[in-house]
């Protein structure tokens, strides 16, 4: 069974940097399109970043130029370097994946950052 894992959420002050990480576990065949997705408290999960297999990218208006999603496929893995944060960035952020033609997702990792 596949699992997504992710790691390095954590707390920090507005204006400073964060990367997270989600890294892919079980027997891999295939990984396509994976992204990064975030939800704040009484909001409801959006996307944040996407990377296709072939390296293409796409982001929400709320991040581009300010968050990179990038990703390794020999290590099967797929991170999110946070930059300019801003209290608004605060929210749990979710690893998505299609794996094996499935969907999966990842269990989340809490970013905060403080004003």
């Amino acid at each position: 069974q596949v699992q997504l894992v992710e790691s390095g959420g954590g707390l920090v002050q507005a204006g400073g940097s964060l990367r997270v990480s989600c890294a892919a576990s079980g027997r891999i065949f295939s990984m396509n399109s994976m992204a990064w997705y975030r939800q704040a408290p009484g909001k409801q999960r959006e996307m944040v970043a996407t990377v296709t297999s072939g390296g293409s990218t796409n982001y929400a208006d709320s991040v581009k130029g300010r968050f990179t999603i990038s990703r390794d496929n020999a290590k099967n893995t797929v991170s999110l370097q946070m930059n300019s944060l801003k209290p608004e960035d605060t929210a749990v952020y979710y690893c998505y994946g299609v794996v094996n033609s499935h969907v999966a997702w990842g269990q989340g990792t809490q970013v905060t950052v403080s004003s």
